[in-house]
């Protein structure tokens, strides 16, 4: 289902708890939460236990069948790969101590670190990688996150109904060569396919023990077996669960917190209450608290690297106009509707690729390069109107916006209907709120005019946005198509040499903003409060939210 899983998990625990951002007074920005230095040990806290609150219940703990970020933080947690994502979400040796990569850059060879054992004290092996990208890739078990391994060899054909390669899973580009030697081959250079091994469908998983466990496995606290940090030492379903140090785990000195309580939270204001009295030491924010909040103590926000943005769908005759979707690009102001309506941290809009997620060989972030796309501006908006109107021979237009059914985008469906009516004579905007799964299946079945959506990483690349619009794509879902902008990112994903790959990546995002495939409308955001004595947890900008391992507590 690829990468609209992660957006369902983000609306739903909209939803239900917090979430969306806006830049406020007092932002503490990433750094909230982060002190990369050793600690001092004289200034640690006697009792080395962190409480969280979780949004809902732990939909899967099977590494090769989650989905959601709830699993996926937990399993951050409990689980490792061959490396893992550091405080500064860079890969860090995990279960791997070390690699190497042949010249044509398609070959990586993983040195597993002999210390690495399960929680029962069994070594993790590289029979325990293949057997888990195996099993995430047979059409038995297959993953709902199976695409994400298309980068290894053969994954794609695997997973395909119809290719000759479907089912094959012996022909995955994964191979043990001994217990603690890995060799990986990729079906095209990927950069970021270190960043990659991390995320949870690429875990190891213990053959021998997943099937003594049968169909009880990873759906109790003691009917899984652990490799990360942490290990779950309790699992009261839709209650809550407890994380515990563990004592297998083979970085277990640099380990300090040796507790993670973590209950569930449906209802924002319980969980306002809960920070209050001490009970947590990490709440989110949604809107209405901002204002509250935005001056205590504990108060942060920090940009995500989701994006929302209007999908105009060409299937209508008047959005396959380009003079009409600049119009409404142009049309409405994205920065009043950021700052007033979310006022939680996120940022109004005018690309697609976000700010702060992606850098070029040299350093310098994507964003920064290839700067805006557009304006809100009145004048040229109503121009562009006049001239789309007139090319599609109509004089006025009834438009249906697909819109999410959540109180906060509920406001937003408002905000956009009211601005463009005002601004763009003869426009009339009808508003179609619908439950997440319904909203995606009419997308799916291009079956609206327009509809505010959203899109979060897989990966740490600007390609895990760009694919998507690719003509036919599966998650183009607006029949956009324009060739040049094919092959770009078709080269892009054959393109060994990183400067001329990110060249390729930047020049497709030029090329789709040009065409006004879409209109951007923010990048979202976090406001939350953090007690001040909580140190090093690392915030991730794909897969698992957070990482505790180089957490502490300080005295306080």
């Amino acid at each position: 289902m690829k990468k609209s899983l992660l957006i369902m998990m983000l609306i739903l625990s909209m939803m239900l708890a917090a979430c969306s951002g806006n830049e406020s007074s007092g932002s503490k920005g990433k750094e909230k939460g982060k002190d990369t230095g050793t600690p001092d040990s004289s200034n640690l806290a006697e009792e080395q236990v962190l409480n969280l609150y979780a949004s809902g219940e732990i939909p899967s703990m099977d590494s090769s069948q989650a989905t959601d970020t709830v699993s996926f933080t937990i399993m951050n947690n409990t689980f490792e790969g061959l490396y893992r994502l550091d405080v500064e979400n860079k890969p860090v040796p995990g279960v791997a101590k070390s690699y190497s990569v042949s010249d044509d850059n398609l070959v990586y060879t993983f040195e597993l670190n002999e210390n690495a054992k399960w929680s029962n004290g069994d070594p993790v092996t590289a029979h325990d990688f293949v057997y888990s990208w195996k099993k995430a890739l047979h059409p038995d078990t297959l993953s709902q996150y199976a695409y994400i391994m298309g980068v290894v060899k053969n994954a794609n054909g695997i997973q395909t109904e119809g290719d000759p390669l479907y089912g094959k899973v012996d022909e995955l580009g994964i191979k043990a060569i001994d217990d603690h030697k890995l060799e990986v081959t990729l079906e095209y250079p990927a950069p970021y396919f270190l960043s990659l091994t991390g995320f949870a469908t690429f875990y190891p998983q213990n053959q021998k023990y997943v099937e003594s466990q049968g169909k009880n496995y990873a759906l109790e606290a003691d009917t899984m077996i652990y490799n990360g940090p942490f290990v779950m030492s309790e699992w009261k379903h839709n209650e809550g669960w407890v994380m515990e140090k563990n004592d297998q785990y083979w970085d277990k000195e640099n380990v300090i917190l040796d507790k993670i309580n973590q209950k569930v939270v449906k209802d924002t204001a319980t969980m306002i209450n809960l920070f209050e009295t001490g009970d947590i030491d990490y709440a989110k924010l949604t809107a209405e608290y901002v204002d509250q909040y935005k001056d205590h103590e504990d108060f942060y926000t920090s940009p995500d690297p989701v994006m929302y943005f209007l999908r105009l769908n060409q299937k209508n005759k008047a959005l396959a106009n380009l003079n009409i979707r600049k119009a409404i690009d142009s049309g409405w102001d994205k920065e009043s509707h950021a700052k007033v309506i979310l006022n939680d941290g996120s940022k109004a809009a005018y690309y697609f690729i976000p700010s702060d997620f992606t850098k070029n060989p040299d350093g310098e972030d994507f964003r920064k390069i290839n700067g805006d796309f557009g304006s809100y501006d009145i004048k040229k908006a109503q121009e562009y109107w006049k001239k789309g109107l007139e090319e599609i021979g109509e004089e006025s237009l009834t438009l249906e916006l697909l819109n999410y059914d959540d109180d906060t985008s509920k406001k937003t469906g408002e905000y956009i209907k009211n601005q463009l009516e005002k601004n763009l004579p003869g426009l009339t905007v009808n508003i179609k709120a619908q439950p997440f799964k319904q909203k995606l299946a009419l997308e799916t079945k291009m079956d609206y005019d327009f509809s505010y959506a959203g899109w979060g990483p897989d990966y740490d690349d600007p390609m895990t946005y760009l694919d998507m619009f690719l003509t036919n794509g599966g998650h183009n879902e607006m029949a956009y198509s324009n060739p040049k902008y094919d092959e770009l990112v078709k080269s892009a994903l054959k393109e060994a040499d990183a400067k001329k790959r990110f060249e390729m990546l930047l020049e497709a995002e030029k090329v789709f903003m040009e065409d006004q495939a879409i209109s951007p409308m923010f990048q979202d955001g976090t406001a939350a409060l953090l007690r001040g004595y909580v140190k090093n947890r690392a915030e991730h900008v794909f897969g698992g939210d957070f990482t505790y391992k180089w957490t502490y507590i300080e005295k306080h």
